[in-house]
């Protein structure tokens, strides 16, 4: 088996290349074809446990799109950052040392082995590839060191689609200019153009695609309305600010958005629950009114504790819990609301926590990766809902977590609401840590927490299937994978 590849490259990173491949995945699934998802090498701190390690989350949105497990080979390279200059490595989904310590251009001569060799047992093992590019194809000072764009498309002979924003103008400039950089046989690759996100009337766009493909040869095969609520998470970052709510306002949750943030994909639910307001907070005043704050998870948990600080996102944290209002700590979170953190292994930094929770968390050379199933035990107070839930979710995170000895001697003591030190509660009941991810993509906890329900990843990616069907061209899907 030689699976037929189609590739979905940008113009710009946001260009649209993550729901479109998503949205490919699933309407070819739905052909009845064995589908898979690629990306060679993805820079994100949204990351999924799956079979053998860890990848990013599109891509693990991507293989359920396809109705695939989720594995490794389906993005055998991913880049966490910690810092503006560096990032923690991962291979084939475990954290490579020695690369993470590599000069970042060095790295791709050390690479590309194993992405190829994970792209040809994909091909070999499946009907139809789905491969999203990753920014533009067209950096021309990174073209020599490339492992994830045209050395990818070539590789797999994939037939490329190319993705311009056209929300953020200039996108026949950009499509034209990314084509034109192109080496002739890499343009070859080059399928159909795709406008994404526009508003109005498609007709105003007359004469200009039929101008675009007399240059270039090249169609503009679909042009896609703007569409704010798909309901797939965004990958990169958090591109959609809007504090829209579905009806009317019940609950205003503030999520902490500090520079590195980490998994909040996680939250894309709360922005489809009825009633529910999200929030992305950068400053106190993000906070004021919010029933809940919430704290999640971070690459770099001592250094997003320090910028909290420094916007005085602690005072604010500090005064709403003090009223009796919701804190919620996930992973980095639950670890920011204990008293310190110690790191004897140069892991992350050692720091004063918030003082919300009697704890202590410890930073280990081990990396915890995996999938959990547990059940809360009887929590107090704004969190009592949860009392006796079962409820599904992952770990990935360095730290481990347990009793302030000083402070559990002297009676203050947090409650483990999590067995194995996954969950602690305060005394008062407003105040609530877990390492468990993904607590909000569980109906059960939905269920207990609002009485409500979000719409499930399989009506999301129907959804973004037909939307696709019913706006390309007609034949050009079936066309992409033709003989």
């Amino acid at each position: 088996m030689t699976a037929r590849c189609v590739m979905v490259l940008g113009t710009t990173s946001g260009a649209g290349k993550s729901w479109l491949t998503t949205a490919l995945c699933r309407h070819y699934a739905r052909q009845g074809l064995k589908v898979a998802p690629f990306k060679a090498q993805n820079m994100s701190n949204n990351a999924r446990v799956v079979a053998g390690g860890e990848i990013g989350s599109a891509q693990y949105f991507q293989s359920l799109a396809a109705q695939a497990e989720p594995e490794v080979r389906m993005n055998p390279l991913l880049l966490k950052p910690e810092a503006d200059t560096r990032s923690q490595v991962v291979l084939m989904g475990q954290v490579n040392e020695a690369l993470s310590n590599m000069p970042w251009r060095g790295r791709s001569l050390h690479v590309w082995p194993q992405i190829a060799a994970a792209l040809d047992a994909l091909r070999e093992e499946n009907d139809v590839v789905v491969i999203e590019g990753a920014g533009s194809p067209a950096e021309i000072n990174l073209h020599a060191s490339d492992i994830v764009n045209m050395r990818v498309a070539l590789q797999a002979q994939a037939r490329c689609l190319l993705v311009s924003d056209i929300d953020r103008g200039g996108a026949f400039a950009h499509l034209y200019g990314t084509w034109a950089l192109l080496p002739p046989e890499e343009r070859t690759l080059i399928h159909g153009f795709v406008l994404n996100k526009f508003r109005g009337d498609a007709s105003l766009l007359a004469p200009a695609p039929q101008m675009l493909q007399d240059l270039t040869g090249v169609p503009t095969v679909a042009t896609l309305p703007m569409w704010w609520q798909h309901g797939l998470p965004e990958e990169d970052g958090i591109f959609d600010d809007r504090t829209r709510a579905s009806g009317a306002v019940s609950k205003s949750v503030a999520v902490i958005a500090y520079p590195r943030i980490s998994n909040l994909d996680e939250f894309q639910p709360l922005k489809n629950v009825p009633g529910v307001r999200l929030v992305w907070a950068r400053a106190p005043a993000d906070c004021a009114g919010a029933d809940w704050i919430v704290l999640p998870g971070s690459k770099a948990t001592a250094a997003d504790l320090a910028w909290l600080r420094t916007q005085g996102l602690d005072r604010a944290i500090a005064a709403h819990a003090a009223q009796g209002g919701a804190v919620l700590g996930v992973c980095g979170g639950l670890q920011m609301l204990g008293e310190a953190l110690i790191d004897t292994h140069g892991i992350d930094g050692n720091a004063p926590g918030l003082g919300l929770l009697p704890l202590v968390t410890q930073f280990d050379l081990q990396k915890t990766v995996r999938h959990t199933h547990t059940t809360f035990a009887d929590l107090r107070g704004t969190w009592a809902s949860l009392s006796g839930v079962a409820a599904a979710g992952y770990e990935i995170h360095h730290g481990q977590t347990a009793q302030h000895p000083a402070m559990a001697a002297g009676g203050d003591v947090a409650r483990e609401v999590l067995p194995e030190g996954l969950g602690w509660q305060n005394a008062a009941g407003n105040v609530l840590g877990v390492y468990l991810h993904g607590l909000f993509e569980d109906p059960r906890v939905l269920q207990a927490l609002f009485g409500a329900s979000a719409p499930t990843l399989e009506t999301v990616f129907n959804g973004l299937a037909d939307f696709i069907e019913t706006h390309f061209e007609p034949g050009v899907l079936d066309q992409l994978i033709a003989p």
